[in-house]
């Protein structure tokens, strides 16, 4: 069963959604899906005590993701 939702966002924040959008060929309603579905992947690792890292394509950089 699919749910209606109304989301208040910022202009900035709208003009984020809409150039990411533009930028990968998907809708709105796509990108909030696959944003959800990356959030509760990151979550439940870091519930398990994992850690999360972002790594430059060259290796020379790592950082920790952090989510508040």
């Amino acid at each position: 069963m699919k749910r209606t939702m109304t989301l208040n966002l910022t202009e900035a924040e709208m003009d984020a959604l809409e150039a990411i959008c533009e930028e990968k060929g998907i809708s709105k309603t796509a990108l909030v899906r696959q944003a959800l579905r990356l959030y509760k992947s990151v979550d439940e690792r870091l519930a398990r005590g994992e850690k999360v890292y972002v790594e430059s394509a060259d290796k020379t950089e790592k950082a920790e993701l952090m989510v508040l």
